[in-house]
């Protein structure tokens, strides 16, 4: 059941997200008066589909039949990708029926070259357009929250925070002078606001104010590990107990916390895994605070080191909630949009510069998959967050000026404007096969990655 709702979850956020950006060619294909022959949901054969001069049919369409202006719309065997088939352009399914013939009006080829580049680059800013609309309607529909505290509850041990000299009870008064005022503006300071410069941040500790100086280098990409503080107001409780684990058999329960184990006091997931893993196959002691009563429940991890539990962070201190209207969510929107955009850009920097691990950096199918089932169970307005921050890193990838991608296909839309002709068929065609080999052999290295890695 678990897996059948993990493909559910990613079949929903990968076949949106695919249909928005192919949405976006087709539409500008067809306003720059070019024929679109297929719009495809999926790939490989076709399953079904509907055209003007067909209607609704099963299977293959006769290769006789004349289409003229009309798009066949069809779905396909392979439920990921899709893809706008526009007539005499060179694409992915590199096709060369139109190689030894001369541009008709209709064509992709016979348009000018502004009107090419704007086919191009419509499906990214399709993605783009999607994530406004999405962080604009979650600013609508619940506002802007955020917790009313800026004092550290816990700092990670051997993390960059403790590294740089934070402790449990600083409170942090600035951030790059930039005062602070709540927990949300600290973290968008330390992983967003500053990215490429150092920080510099002022504490109060012990009723005098000391300053700390924070290296962009010790700071991790946010997904890839954290910065290591968390703050007050935080307890470590259980999400889930799977069955047939060392949990369920020792009594934990969904919605205990988790105060501390072996005496250690834990606030988050990652004191409680760490803790776990250093005792396989010894008893450990948890102090469980359950229905405003304290109980301590041994456990014995297992050999690998695991109990069978899931645990997030709940801030349980004061949280401010500001309400927008329907436009003031939309500057807020475009905001999160530009934010999210610089950092997939940044670390995508990062990894060319070599200044980040390419193994824990670039997650595929399996790793989507599970991230959409977490966001899904976390509730609607989680789920749909996250489709709009892959919704941006789709557009940002396909931008890279790389062969197959639609930035490759703008660099040669580039040379053709600036060499004033367009390079040869064939060229393209080459370009093409090698850009998909490539990107093929990157998928199934990413793929690889994500099941063995």
């Amino acid at each position: 059941m678990e897996f059948l709702s993990t493909t559910l979850y990613f079949l929903i956020t990968i076949g949106v997200l695919v249909f928005v950006h192919e949405l976006g060619h087709f539409l500008a294909a067809v306003a720059c008066g070019m024929r679109a022959d297929v719009f495809a949901l999926g790939m490989g054969n076709r399953l079904f589909g509907w055209n003007r001069i067909t209607g609704f049919t099963f299977g293959r369409l006769p290769e006789t039949i004349d289409l003229g202006d009309h798009t066949d719309y069809r779905v396909a065997a392979f439920p990921i990708g899709g893809y706008v088939k526009i007539a005499g352009m060179v694409d992915e399914s590199l096709d060369t029926e139109s190689a030894g013939s001369e541009p008709q009006p209709w064509e992709y080829r016979a348009k000018p070259v502004w009107k090419r580049m704007i086919v191009i680059t419509a499906g990214v800013i399709m993605n783009i357009v999607l994530a406004v609309g999405i962080f604009w309607g979650i600013n609508y529909v619940q506002g802007e929250s955020s917790m009313q505290t800026t004092g550290i509850g816990m700092v990670v041990k051997d993390s960059p925070a403790e590294k740089a000299g934070l402790l449990a009870g600083d409170r942090i008064l600035s951030v790059n002078g930039r005062t602070m005022d709540h927990w949300d503006a600290i973290q968008s300071a330390v992983y967003f606001d500053f990215i490429g410069q150092d920080i510099t941040m002022a504490v109060l500790r012990g009723g005098a104010e000391r300053t700390l100086s924070i290296s962009r280098n010790d700071i991790p990409e946010i997904g890839e590990s954290t910065f290591g503080i968390v703050p007050d107001h935080t307890e470590a409780v259980i999400v889930e107990v799977i069955g047939g684990r060392p949990a369920e058999a020792a009594g934990l329960l969904p919605g205990d916390v988790i105060l501390s184990i072996n005496g250690e006091k834990v606030v988050n997931q990652e004191q409680v895994i760490r803790i776990i893993r250093a005792h396989p196959g010894t008893e450990v002691s948890l102090l469980i605070g359950r229905e405003g009563s304290m109980r301590t429940v041994p456990v014995t991890p297992s050999a690998e080191g695991l109990i069978g539990v899931s645990v997030t962070a709940r801030y349980t201190g004061p949280v401010t909630v500001v309400r927008y209207g329907l436009f003031e969510s939309f500057p807020k929107g475009v905001q999160q949009t530009v934010t999210a955009t610089s950092l997939f850009a940044h670390s995508i920097w990062q990894l060319v510069a070599g200044k980040a691990e390419f193994s824990k950096s670039v997650g595929g199918p399996v790793k989507i998959a599970q991230m959409a089932t977490r966001s899904a169970e976390s509730g609607v307005v989680s789920f749909l967050a996250f489709m709009a921050l892959l919704s941006i890193s789709l557009a940002v990838m396909n931008i890279l000026p790389f062969p197959a991608l639609d930035g490759g296909h703008f660099i040669v839309l580039l040379y053709e404007l600036i060499a004033r002709k367009p390079l040869p068929h064939t060229v393209q065609i080459r370009i093409q096969q090698a850009g998909m080999a490539i990107l093929l052999t990157f998928m199934l290295f990413v793929l690889y990655n994500d099941i063995f890695g």
